[in-house]
């Protein structure tokens, strides 16, 4: 079957499209990565080979598995999970200037701090900005990491956070105290990608610093958006105190190299920050510096490519008569509009979505099935050259009741990361899989995986 047979969402062939009938572009991006595991070994996801940030999983299975590893030592008290499979590097030093000069351009910053990846980032900032017992606002949809470590720091510091919903402006300024030292938001939402309104919030922080909350900061995590998808640098708003990202996404782009950075006007915060980074570590080393430096030209492209095709498989997505809801900032209804025309240049290249009238098995059995079509990888993150997927619950919220994952609106989402391939192979293989995932059996999914682990030389097959 031609790829164009699939392309109508009415209807779909009953086998799944094949990867030798996609576009050279589609093609000879997977016939690489292919290529390189069977030379390596091991399932890295890049066409040149080596070591890449995360793994094609095939499926859900490891990662569920990983997580049950995970909690095991942490109830059994003996070991640690470090030993658990590679699924993501940050899981396992003085910066260069020419990349601290880079990223100060980009974010319009007096000053900026690297770090060895994204997370080193979001704890050093907390862990040079938060005071004994004071108080932090944080956005429940920021990345889950940052905010568990805010909850964390917080309980040693003797001081106490308030979680919000959405860092809507009306939000935060209920929820700021007296003794409020930062508020904690994001550009873009993972899953539901919620797009920040950070003229109106800044507003607030001013007010506010003006009154009776004199020592408020407002930090954002632009990773999502990156600095190239703002109209203008966001420390260019004066409530704006802190933009910190993980570069490993957009500015790296290509699953090699994880870093993250800190950029502020604040130069007093900033050499603080930087002490408690020169006691502690997590300093960028300079390899991975001179590499990201010389990739920035090729990675800004790469990013506004996936951008691109994020829109067309959203475009699709949302008229095809098996889903129920489409999240992404280019949808015409999204909630937060006006925002992203006033702020936003690019809207991100990572979407979510929900397969109509699916519960949350059978969300992740979508995810399982989808990745037999080989042009849509199953890892865990997003902005590398391959289009990613995976099943929300199952990697982000795996221990999160249901009923919470309801309250919050993130149940039951598959969430999908637009590569570098043509966006029409993947929505062939998205409607193919939208049509047919529940013809194929959880012991076919078993199967092809375990088949594929063999074909490849993975994961000891």
């Amino acid at each position: 079957m031609a790829i164009a047979d699939y392309l109508n969402p009415y209807q779909s062939p009953p086998l799944p499209p094949q990867l030798a009938e996609m576009t050279e572009v589609t093609r000879s991006l997977h016939e690489a990565i292919d290529a390189a595991m069977r030379l390596s070994g091991t399932p890295y996801l890049h066409p040149d080979g080596g070591p890449t940030v995360q793994l094609d999983l095939l499926g859900s299975k490891r990662m569920a598995d990983w997580q049950e590893g995970k909690v095991a030592f942490l109830f059994e008290g003996e070991g640690c999970w470090s030993d658990l499979p590679q699924v993501y590097a940050r899981y396992g030093t003085e910066p260069t200037r020419k990349l601290l000069a880079k990223v100060r351009e980009l974010e319009a910053a007096q000053c900026a701090v690297l770090t060895d990846c994204g997370s080193q980032a979001a704890a050093l900032l907390m862990d040079g900005v938060l005071e004994r017992g004071k108080h932090v606002v944080v956005s429940r949809q920021i990345y889950n990491k940052t905010r568990k470590y805010a909850e964390w720091s917080q309980a040693r510091l003797g001081g106490t956070v308030t979680i919000i919903d959405q860092a809507e402006p009306a939000d935060v300024d209920a929820a700021i105290r007296p003794d409020t030292v930062l508020v904690l938001a994001e550009t873009y939402t993972n899953p539901l990608m919620r797009a920040l309104d950070p003229d109106a919030l800044s507003e607030v922080i001013l007010r506010r610093r003006k009154s009776d909350a004199p020592n408020v900061r407002l930090a954002i995590d632009a990773t999502i958006a990156s600095p190239w998808g703002v109209t203008e640098p966001l420390l260019k708003r004066r409530g704006i105190d802190f933009v910190f990202a993980s570069g490993t996404k957009s500015l790296g782009g290509q699953d090699r190299d994880l870093w993250g950075y800190i950029a502020s006007n604040r130069a007093e915060d900033m050499n603080q920050i930087m002490d408690v980074q020169a006691f502690r570590g997590g300093i960028l080393d300079w390899r991975r510096a001179a590499a990201i430096l010389e990739g920035l030209p090729r990675a800004e492209l790469a990013f506004r490519t996936r951008c691109a095709n994020a829109v067309k498989i959203v475009q699709f997505l949302t008229k095809h008569p098996l889903t129920d809801g489409v999240f992404h900032p280019s949808t015409a209804d999204h909630p937060d509009r006006a925002a992203i025309e006033r702020v936003y240049a690019l809207p991100g290249s990572l979407l979510s979505f929900r397969i109509a009238d699916a519960d949350e098995a059978r969300t992740r059995h979508f995810c399982d099935v989808l990745a037999m079509t080989i042009a849509v990888r199953y890892a865990l993150s997003f902005d590398g050259p391959t289009t990613k997927v995976n099943h929300h619950q199952s990697v982000s919220e795996y221990f999160t009741p249901l009923a919470e994952l309801q309250r919050q609106g993130i149940d039951r989402l598959v969430r999908f990361a637009a590569g570098e391939e043509d966006p029409d192979d993947i929505c062939a293989c998205l409607n193919w899989a939208l049509w047919h995932h529940e013809a194929v059996s959880g012991e076919e999914v078993v199967a092809w995986q375990a088949a594929r682990a063999k074909s490849l030389g993975i994961f000891g097959a």
